[in-house]
């Protein structure tokens, strides 16, 4: 299982929210391109960031500093928050990125997700954000009426490979991941990789998501807050 670094960006700095709300921040560090060289440095394999503040405005604002973050380390980075056209999904595969997420659009424009997943295939993640086992979208503010596991099934007969799943009820609590959401989300699309995101706290709980079958866990507060060591967490995950 690959474990994912997190760098979550509001104003161009390394922030941490609780339960996707933003009024609920804690500033990090001010300098994310140091995060993720520390990262690298700690054995990260595949860097995760999320342009907050793209997330919700839903252009890219922190465009410049995102490039220049994966121009600054060797391996992959993933950028979700704000992507929601053709042009934004380019722009950052010019600018070196690996992989875009693609969260709100995937629900609000099924074309747009067709069409970036058949021009650029597996480089397409779709994020798929649960609150209560339905899918939040606009950074968290709104819940929609479709259920995750139905938006996954849909989106994988589209040819999606890789779904990033967020329960927003566990993130940033550093109380443990929805383990029973992650098996029903990874029993629900097989032969999908799922990413899972929120509530990794401990070693105990890297242990336990390995389990449930997913091909990564996303860790975020908790490398943060010192409470994992990221070169540990890359060890178990293995």
């Amino acid at each position: 299982m690959r474990i994912y670094p997190a760098i979550d960006i509001i104003d161009g700095k390394c922030v941490r929210l609780v339960q996707g709300k933003y009024d609920q921040q804690t500033t990090f560090n001010e300098d994310p391109v140091s995060v993720a060289k520390m990262w690298e440095a700690q054995g990260g394999e595949f860097i995760h960031i999320v342009d907050l503040d793209g997330a919700k405005s839903g252009d890219m604002p922190n465009f410049d500093l995102i490039a220049e973050i994966a121009a600054s380390v060797s391996i992959p980075v993933e950028v979700g928050g704000g992507i929601r056209n053709m042009e934004a999904v380019r722009r950052y595969l010019e600018a070196g990125i690996r992989r875009v997420i693609l969260g709100t659009s995937a629900i609000t424009d099924r074309v747009f997700l067709q069409e970036a997943v058949h021009m650029y295939k597996d480089r397409i993640v779709v994020g798929i954000d649960a609150k209560d086992g339905h899918v939040a979208i606009h950074g968290w503010e709104q819940v929609s009426d479709i259920t995750a596991d139905a938006l996954a099934r849909e989106v994988a007969r589209m040819g999606v490979r890789t779904i990033i799943y967020t329960d927003i009820a566990t993130d940033g609590m550093l109380k443990g991941p929805n383990l029973s959401a992650m098996r029903e989300m990874v029993a629900a699309v097989p032969g999908v990789d799922i990413v899972a995101s929120g509530g990794v706290s401990n070693l105990s709980d890297i242990e336990l998501l390995k389990e449930t079958g997913v091909e990564g866990a996303i860790v975020g507060k908790a490398l943060y807050t010192k409470n994992i060591d990221l070169q540990s967490a890359v060890e178990k995950g293995r």
